[in-house]
Parts: C-alpha cells; sequence; structure tokens
C-alpha cells in the first residue's frame, strides 16, 4: 500500500540529493517518476532540483494555486509510478492535501523532502500540514560546525552573525546546533549594547563642564 513520506532536516542534510537518488533508484526499475518542487524557490532556476554535490534534473513547478490531484488526474495516461516533491516547505497546505488524496485514491507513493522550521524555529505551513498527514516521517541528519548534530537552521549575515530579524542582506542559511546559534545571538547582543554604552560615554564626556 503506497504511502506518504515526509523527510525533513535542516540545510546541508542532503535533502535535494536524497530527492534525487530515489528518483535515480525507481527509473532504474523502469518506473516513471513525476519531480515537482514549488514555484517559491528559485535559487538554481525555477524548474530545476539542484543539489549541493552536483546532482540536477529538471522538475515541474508547484504554483501556489495549482491543484496537483487534478494535475494528476489530467495526466493519467501518462501514469506517474511516483511522485518526489523538494523543497516540500514552500508547499500550500491545500497541495499536502491534495497529494494525500492521490497515495489514497491512486495507490501511488509520495515522497516530500524539505525543512522542518524556518531560522527562527517556526514551522513552515507545508511542513506543518506534512507532520498532520504523512504516514512516514524521518529526519535526515547533518553535522553542525562544531562536530555535534545540526538541528535548527541559522540565518547568517555577511559578518558571520546568527541574525534574529526576518530580513538579512546577503544573508546565507546554514544548519547549526541550537546552542551555538543561541549563544552567537547572544554574543551579538552583548556586543551591540557594548558598543551603545560607549556611545553613552562618550556623549557624557562631551557634556562634562569642567571648573
Amino acid at each position: 500500500m503506497a504511502k506518504l513520506y515526509f523527510r525533513y532536516g535542516v540545510m546541508g542534510s542532503s535533502k535535494s540529493a536524497q530527492a534525487l537518488i530515489t528518483k535515480f533508484n525507481y527509473e532504474e526499475q523502469g518506473m516513471r517518476v513525476w519531480l515537482m518542487k514549488p514555484a517559491a524557490d528559485t535559487r538554481y532556476g525555477a524548474d530545476k532540483v539542484h543539489s549541493r554535490i552536483g546532482l540536477e534534473q529538471p522538475a515541474d513547478v508547484i504554483d501556489d494555486d495549482m491543484d496537483l490531484y487534478e494535475v494528476f488526474r489530467d495526466r493519467e495516461r501518462e501514469f506517474y509510478d511516483v511522485i518526489i516533491v523538494d523543497e516540500a516547505q514552500f508547499l500550500q497546505p491545500a497541495h499536502v492535501e491534495q497529494l494525500r488524496e492521490i497515495v489514497d485514491y491512486y495507490n501511488v507513493p509520495v515522497f516530500c523532502f524539505g525543512l522542518r522550521t524556518d531560522f527562527r524555529t517556526r514551522l513552515f505551513p507545508g511542513s506543518a500540514r506534512l507532520f498532520e498527514l504523512a504516514d512516514s516521517v524521518t529526519e535526515l541528519k547533518t553535522v553542525c560546525t562544531c562536530g555535534g548534530k545540526a538541528m535548527v537552521n541559522a540565518r547568517i549575515d555577511a559578518e558571520g552573525r546568527v541574525a534574529t530579524k526576518a530580513i538579512v542582506r546577503c544573508a546565507i542559511n546554514a544548519g547549526r546546533r541550537r546552542r551555538l546559534s543561541r549563544n552567537q545571538r547572544n554574543k551579538a547582543e552583548a556586543e551591540q549594547n557594548a558598543l551603545f554604552f560607549v556611545r553613552r560615554i562618550v556623549v557624557l564626556r562631551k557634556n562634562v563642564k569642567f571648573i
């Protein structure tokens, strides 16, 4: 019996690589694979699934208003044996429900790969719905810069500091342990506080009058 699978992990946990490897394994057995990704992900091209290790495959783009169940039904003549979705955190909750229907009514397995939370440790809407509806949920693990297990995503600014605001210029994402993220954030806040007091002292000195 087919299942809805959710494989999640932090940035750098080889989610896209696993998606492409899964595609290869099915195709090696002569099966047809429908590879997709949400339109929100355009880092390496809107219609490509790209992995950091160099693997890349063309993929169909999922628009926010697309009904995946209807598209699959209309393509029944091209019947797919398996569906693979990369960057699944960007799915709309309705998309996840439509994938669930495909699994139930067509007995076609669906594999979704994506992040669990953003850098603020808040669930993506698509990921939240996958946790609710998936038959199988598996964490893909990776290593933090300290050598331990990476647990959360940290948004790193151009100066290598952990960002706490949603908009940061020249920012990249990296898998980090929660403790390191908190320590770096505290360090950044301490530096800002120290700078404030230095500026305050300078202002006070300027205002001092000597008799």
